[in-house]
C-alpha cells in the first residue's frame, strides 16, 4: 500500500513532487532544526487519487490517525479534548507556490468544550472566543462552501465602529452563537464538533480546492500543469492573537521589489497569519520587531541567514511570535519581481553561492520582457493624489475600475483599466489579470494583492491608506476631498508606490535603453548586461530577426540579431505601391505583366540594398510574396457598390478591378492560390523577386542573400521555382541559399524529398500551426479559445507556444528526414513562437540553428537560448 502521510521528520526539500513545495520546506526546516511546530504532510498523491475518484485512498483515515496519535504524544494533548485541546491547521501546499487559491483551515479542534479548556489554559478569554469564531467563519467558508459576506456582515454589524482588537470576549462569544446560524441556516446542519470530523472535512476541502475556479485561472495564468494537485500539511497550531506578546509576520531575506539586501517584510502584533496576508489590518514594518521583541528580532535574523545560505536564494518566510516564543510557520524561494530576480542572481554570483550558468538559469525571458517596459517620464507634483507602498514594478495608465467583473468586462473592449480595490483577495484573479495594475487601499507587501501582482509581473500599489475606497458606488476620494470616479484615468508608480490623477507620459525602461545601445548605468543594466553576455557566450542557437525595413534591421540589431530570418516581401507592395501591383493583377497581356512587372523590380532593388546594408555580414532570409493578390486589391462589397452606384459612369479601371476580384475570389484564401503557388501561376513574379535581390546583391559589400520559397508542399513545385531562380543568380554572378518554409504538414511529412532541392528549412509555424489544427488563427482567438481554454483542451494558446505534440512532432519528423537527406541543411523558425520562451527550448531541444523573432523580442530570444543550452547540458541534439 503507498505511504501517503510523511512527518515533518521524514521529508526534505527535494520531495516537492510527493510533499509540495510547503510540506517540504516544512520538513527541511525541522531537520536544519529550525523552531518549525510539529506536524505531518499528506501527500499530493492522495489529492490526485481524491480528484480521480472522488473519495480518499483506501487506508488513508488510518495513516492519518496513526500520524495524529504521535502528534498528540509529543505535544502531550489530545486533538480537542476539554481541559487542554491540542489544536491544529490544516493547509494547502502545491509543488508550486499558489499565494491564496487554494484553502486554510486554522484553530482545528475547538468546540463548544475545549473553547473553555483553550480559555483556561491561555489564561485569555478573549484569545479563545476570537480563536473559536476563525474556525467557524474559516469552515463555514473553505469546507461548507457558505458566501463568505455572512459572516463579514455579521462581524461588521457587531463591530459597527470599533476594530477587530476591541471586541471583548463577551462579543466574540456571541458573534460565535450568530456565526453557528448562520452555518445552520446557510449549509443545513449544524457545524460539526467532533475535532476528527473537523480535520477530515478541512482535508477534503483542501484537497477539492485545487479545482475551484481561482486556482484553476491562477494555474493557467502561470503554466501550472493540471495534474500536479495539492499536499495537505496538518500542523500543530502557534497562536499570534495572545496578546501584544505575540504576532505574527512575513519576511524576506532581501527586497523582492528591488533585490536590495536588507530587513522587510511586515509584522503585526496580536493576530493570526490570514491578517496579514489579507490586508485587514496594516501592518509596520518588520524592523520594527527589533523595538516591540528584540530577543525575537535577532533570532530571526539568524534564521534568515541560514535559510539564505541554506537555500542560496532569496526566502520567503512566514513567522509566528507566541508570548515571546519565535516559530517558523513556511518558507520558500520567494516570489520576486524582474528587476530583483536580475539583480539577486548577480548578486548571489558574488557572494559565491552560485555561478553565472545557474544565474542564467534563475532568470526568464518573461522577466527580461517585463523590464523593458516603459516607465513613467515625468509627474506633475499637482496630480499626486497619494503614496501607498510599492510593492510591484512598472508604469500603469488606465480607467479606474471598482470591481474584477468590471476590469474583465473593459479589457475585453480593449481599454486600459488599473482595478481599484480595498484589498484584494483570490476571487480578485481574473481583474488582476485583466488590467494593467492594482491600487489597495490596504496591506503591504505580503498581502495578497502584492505577492500574485509580483508573481504575474503586474504594477502595484497597496496600503494606500488615505485613499478612502467605496466598491459600492464605485469611487474613492482622496485628500483634499478629489474624488475619482469609475472611468476616470489614474496612473499608478509601482517603483515609488505614488498614485496620479489622470494620465502620466512614460518613458523607455533603463532595460530597453540599453538594449538599444545607450549608456546607461545602474545595478539593473549591469545585471542585464552580465547575465545576458554570459547566456550568449553558453548559447548554441543563434538568434534572427523578423525584419521588412532597414529601420527594423538596424533596430534588431542593436538588440543584438544576428541575421534576418524572415523579410516579408508582401509587406513591401503596400501603400503607393498597391496600383502597381493592381496593375499587374489587371494585366491581360505578356507585355502589359512584364510593365507591370518592370516598374516594381527597382523598387524592390532598393529595398533589399536597404537591407543588406544594414544587416552587412549577415545572412537575410527574404521570403518570396506569399499572400493571395486579392488582398492587394480593393474589399469586394466595397468595389462592387462603388461600381453600382456609379452606374454607366464606373471607371474603366474600377470595372476591369471588379471582374479581377470577382475572379480572384476564394471561398478560404488561405488555402488557395498564394506562396509557390501564386508564384506559377503568375509567370516573371518571382523572377522578378529574384532579379531584384541579386540586384541588390551585386551594390551590397557583404551581402548574405538567402531566398526562401513559401508554401510549397511538393518537392516538384520547389523544383521548378529553383530552377529559374539558380539561372538568374548565375547569369548576375551572384551566390544565395535557396530553401523553402516547412509551413503545409505535407511539407513536414516529405521533408527528406524537398531537402533534397532546399538548402535550408525555416518554420512558418503560424501556418503550421494553423493548417495542423484546422483552424484560422484570425478568427480562433475570439470565437472558441476561451472555452477550449476554460475546458482544459488547450493550456496555452498552440499560437503562443509550440504544440510540441502536434505541430511539434510534425517538425521533428522534418528535422530529422531533412537532415537525413541533406546533413548540411540549415534549420531555422520565423513564426511569431520564435520569441516564445517555452518555444526556444523546444527549438534547441529538436536541433534548429536558429530563430527568429520581432526585434523586441530578440533579447528574450538569446536569454532563452542561453538557458535552453544550460538546462541541456549544452548538447547539440544533432
Amino acid at each position: 500500500m503507498p505511504k501517503y502521510v510523511y512527518d515533518f521528520t521524514e521529508g526534505n526539500k527535494d520531495l516537492k513532487d510527493l510533499l509540495g513545495g510547503k510540506g517540504a520546506n516544512l520538513a527541511e526546516m525541522t531537520n536544519l532544526g529550525l523552531p518549525v511546530p510539529p506536524g505531518f504532510t499528506i501527500t499530493a498523491e492522495a489529492c490526485r487519487h481524491y480528484l480521480r475518484h472522488g473519495g480518499m485512498p483506501e487506508g488513508l483515515g488510518d495513516e492519518i490517525g496513526s500520524h495524529l496519535a504521535a502528534l498528540e504524544a509529543r505535544m502531550g494533548r489530545r486533538l480537542g479534548e476539554a481541559d487542554d485541546p491540542l489544536l491544529v491547521s490544516v493547509r494547502s501546499g502545491a509543488k508550486f507556490s499558489m499565494p491564496g487559491m487554494m484553502e486554510t483551515v486554522l484553530n482545528i479542534g475547538l468546540n463548544d468544550q475545549s473553547v473553555l479548556g483553550l480559555a483556561k489554559q491561555a489564561g485569555n478569554e478573549r484569545f479563545a472566543w476570537d480563536s473559536y469564531r476563525r474556525l467557524i467563519q474559516m469552515f463555514g467558508k473553505t469546507v461548507l462552501g457558505i458566501d463568505g459576506e455572512h459572516f463579514e456582515d455579521a462581524l461588521d454589524e457587531l463591530k459597527g465602529d470599533r476594530h477587530d482588537t476591541d471586541l471583548e470576549a463577551s462579543d466574540l462569544q456571541r458573534l460565535v452563537e450568530t456565526f453557528k446560524g448562520i452555518v445552520r441556516r446557510e449549509a443545513g446542519r449544524e457545524f460539526p464538533s467532533d475535532p476528527r470530523e473537523q480535520m477530515d472535512l478541512a482535508v477534503a476541502a483542501v484537497f477539492a480546492s485545487w479545482n475551484a475556479p481561482r486556482a484553476v485561472l491562477y494555474r493557467r495564468q502561470e503554466r501550472i500543469p493540471a495534474g500536479l494537485g495539492t499536499a495537505v500539511n496538518v500542523v500543530a497550531m502557534v497562536f499570534g492573537n495572545l496578546g501584544d506578546d505575540s504576532g505574527t509576520g512575513v519576511a524576506f531575506t532581501r527586497d523582492p521589489g528591488s533585490g536590495r539586501q536588507g530587513v522587510y517584510g511586515d509584522y503585526l502584533q496580536n493576530a493570526q497569519g490570514e491578517d496579514v496576508v489579507a490586508g485587514i489590518r496594516n501592518t509596520v514594518p518588520l524592523q520594527e520587531l527589533e523595538t516591540i521583541d528584540p530577543a525575537s528580532y535577532r533570532e530571526l535574523l539568524d534564521i534568515m541567514a541560514t535559510l539564505e545560505r541554506h537555500y542560496r536564494d532569496l526566502c520567503d518566510i512566514e513567522f509566528t511570535i507566541e508570548r515571546g516564543k519565535l516559530w517558523m510557520l513556511q518558507t520558500r524561494v520567494g516570489k520576486r519581481t524582474p528587476e530583483a530576480a536580475f539583480c539577486i542572481a548577480s548578486q548571489l554570483v558574488d557572494e559565491g553561492l552560485i555561478d553565472l550558468d545557474e544565474a542564467v538559469e534563475r532568470v526568464t525571458g518573461d522577466q527580461l520582457a517585463q523590464l523593458m517596459f516603459p516607465r513613467f517620464s515625468g509627474t506633475a507634483d499637482n496630480r499626486r493624489l497619494t503614496t501607498g507602498m510599492n510593492a510591484s514594478p512598472g508604469a500603469a495608465v488606465g480607467k479606474a475600475v471598482f470591481s474584477s467583473e468590471r476590469a474583465v468586462e473593459l479589457a475585453g473592449r480593449g481599454e486600459d483599466v488599473i482595478l481599484v480595490r480595498r484589498e484584494t483577495n483570490p476571487d480578485d484573479l481574473s481583474g488582476m489579470i485583466a488590467a494593467r495594475g492594482v491600487l489597495t487601499s490596504r496591506g503591504g507587501k505580503t498581502s495578497h494583492a502584492a505577492v500574485v501582482a509580483r508573481g504575474m509581473g503586474k504594477t502595484c500599489v497597496c496600503g494606500a491608506e488615505e485613499l478612502d475606497v467605496d466598491p459600492h458606488e464605485r469611487r474613492f476620494t482622496a485628500p483634499g476631498g478629489i474624488t475619482v470616479e469609475e472611468g476616470d484615468v489614474i496612473s499608478i508608480d509601482g517603483g515609488t508606490g505614488a498614485v496620479y490623477l489622470g494620465e502620466v507620459p512614460v518613458a523607455p525602461s533603463p532595460v530597453a535603453q540599453y538594449f538599444e545601445g545607450r549608456s546607461v548605468d545602474g545595478e539593473l543594466v549591469a545585471a542585464v548586461d552580465r547575465l545576458m553576455t554570459h547566456a550568449d557566450s553558453v548559447r548554441r542557437l543563434a538568434v534572427r530577426a523578423n525584419a521588412d525595413t532597414p529601420e527594423d534591421a538596424a533596430r534588431a540589431r542593436r538588440f543584438g540579431a544576428q541575421g534576418i530570418g524572415l523579410c516579408r516581401t508582401e509587406h513591401m507592395f503596400l501603400g503607393e505601391r498597391r496600383r502597381l501591383v493592381e496593375d499587374l493583377i489587371l494585366a491581360s497581356t505578356p507585355r502589359e505583366r512584364q510593365t507591370a512587372l518592370d516598374a516594381l523590380e527597382p523598387l524592390q532593388t532598393d529595398d533589399f540594398t536597404g537591407l543588406f546594408a544594414a544587416m552587412e555580414g549577415l545572412p537575410v532570409t527574404i521570403r518570396l510574396i506569399d499572400p493571395p493578390l486579392h488582398e492587394f486589391l480593393p474589399d469586394l462589397t466595397d468595389l462592387a457598390v462603388r461600381v453600382a452606384l456609379a452606374a454607366d459612369g464606373a471607371s474603366a479601371r474600377d470595372r476591369r478591378l471588379l471582374e479581377a476580384v470577382r475572379r480572384l475570389h476564394e471561398e478560404n484564401p488561405m488555402l488557395g492560390l498564394r506562396g509557390v503557388r501564386l508564384g506559377l501561376a503568375v509567370p516573371g513574379l518571382f523572377a522578378m523577386q529574384v532579379r531584384a535581390i541579386a540586384a541588390a546583391a551585386r551594390r551590397a559589400a557583404d551581402p548574405r542573400a538567402e531566398i526562401m520559397i513559401p508554401l510549397v508542399g511538393a518537392v516538384q513545385e520547389l523544383e521548378i521555382v529553383r530552377e529559374e531562380a539558380v539561372r538568374i543568380l548565375a547569369e548576375a554572378g551572384v551566390s544565395a541559399l535557396i530553401g523553402t518554409m516547412i509551413e503545409v504538414p505535407r511539407a513536414a511529412l516529405t521533408a527528406g524529398r524537398i531537402a533534397g532541392a532546399a538548402q535550408f528549412f525555416s518554420f512558418g509555424t503560424n501556418d503550421l500551426t494553423q493548417m495542423t489544427w484546422g483552424f484560422s488563427r484570425d478568427d480562433v482567438e475570439s470565437s472558441f479559445f476561451g472555452k477550449y481554454l476554460d475546458l482544459g483542451v488547450f493550456g496555452v494558446s498552440p499560437f503562443e507556444s509550440i504544440d510540441r505534440e502536434g505541430v511539434g512532432r510534425l517538425m521533428r519528423i522534418a528535422v530529422e528526414e531533412g537532415r537525413r537527406a541533406r546533413p548540411d541543411l540549415k534549420l531555422g523558425i520565423c513564426g511569431e513562437h520564435g520569441g516564445d520562451p517555452d518555444s526556444v527550448h523546444f527549438c534547441h531541444d529538436i536541433g534548429l540553428d536558429y530563430v527568429s523573432c520581432s526585434p523586441f523580442r530578440i533579447p528574450v530570444a538569446r536569454l532563452e537560448a542561453g538557458r535552453a543550452a544550460l538546462v541541456s547540458g549544452g548538447s547539440d541534439t544533432r
